[in-house]
């Protein structure tokens, strides 16, 4: 199986049609892949508090409608990053009124929406994301030909509960975009390698390049296999990264070591 991981900038004074143009057409050169992924909130940039709300779309708005279109071009497999979406307003809220959510979508190779995820985990300690976006409230997993992919979205890296309920729901490769700062780096690649041990999972998380509204991006995009090695790691800028990897890979992990056969905690026990 081949992936793309898209590790794009969010460039200040770029337009966000210019940007989604150019990212349509870079995920369009991905033909040949069967699995191409976007990172966290690159229309607006995962630090850009103040165009959360002004650059919101709907659904069915125009970052749907042009990964759709590329992914249907391309013939692949699309895990758009996420966008900032305007959710459904209340009954007698006017339209514009409704939560934020930071939203991934992933599409399949004929352009059909499979799957809406909404990050559960919101950062930033009672500021930032934590008050200006919901939580989502759902796990989600999706059918690939030759994998179900587990989806999750940058700071949800952190908690690995998470990631424990998306292999029990049959998850066998973690996909996280994420908008993660370069000061934390070192967390992002721990993590990432944490995720995929513990889990005995791939795992493909795709960052960004640059700088969002001043915070330095980590880049650093990272595809890991289930006993933890990095197959393969991007550098600082922006950068398309490939890596060929063989999903059954899991499941002989998974019989050669059945850790996780061994759980005790966390799994559907009676209270005494």
């Amino acid at each position: 199986m081949r992936a793309s991981l898209l590790q794009v900038a969010v460039n200040e004074g770029e337009s966000v049609e210019s940007r989604r143009r150019g990212v349509a057409a870079l995920v369009r050169e991905q033909a040949g892949a069967d699995l191409v992924v976007l990172p966290e909130l690159w229309t607006t940039g995962a630090f850009a508090y103040e165009d959360f709300a002004r650059g919101a779309e709907t659904l069915d708005g125009p970052t749907r409608e042009a990964m759709a279109a590329a992914a249907r071009d391309a013939g692949v497999w699309l895990h758009a990053g996420s966008v900032p979406e305007r959710g459904a307003a209340d009954g007698g809220s006017p339209a514009g009124d409704g939560p934020l959510y930071n939203t991934s979508l992933v599409f399949s190779p004929a352009g059909d929406l499979a799957a809406v995820y909404r990050k559960i985990h919101r950062f930033g300690f009672d500021q930032g994301e934590a008050v200006l976006m919901s939580a989502g409230d759902a796990l989600v997993t999706v059918e690939l030909p030759h994998t179900t992919l587990g989806v999750a979205t940058c700071y949800d890296l952190r908690f690995p509960e998470l990631f424990r309920g998306l292999v029990d729901a049959g998850a066998e490769t973690l996909v996280v975009p994420a908008g993660w700062p370069d000061r934390r780096r070192s967390h992002w690649t721990l993590l990432a390698r944490a995720r995929a041990v513990e889990n005995q999972a791939f795992v493909l998380a795709c960052g960004t390049a640059g700088t969002h509204a001043g915070v330095p991006q980590a880049g650093h995009s990272i595809v890991v296999d289930p006993w933890g090695e990095v197959l393969a790691e991007a550098g600082p800028g922006e950068q398309v990264l490939t890596v060929d990897f063989d999903p059954a890979e899991v499941a002989k992990t998974r019989d050669r070591f059945p850790a996780l056969k061994d759980r005790v905690l966390g799994l559907d026990r009676p209270h005494h």
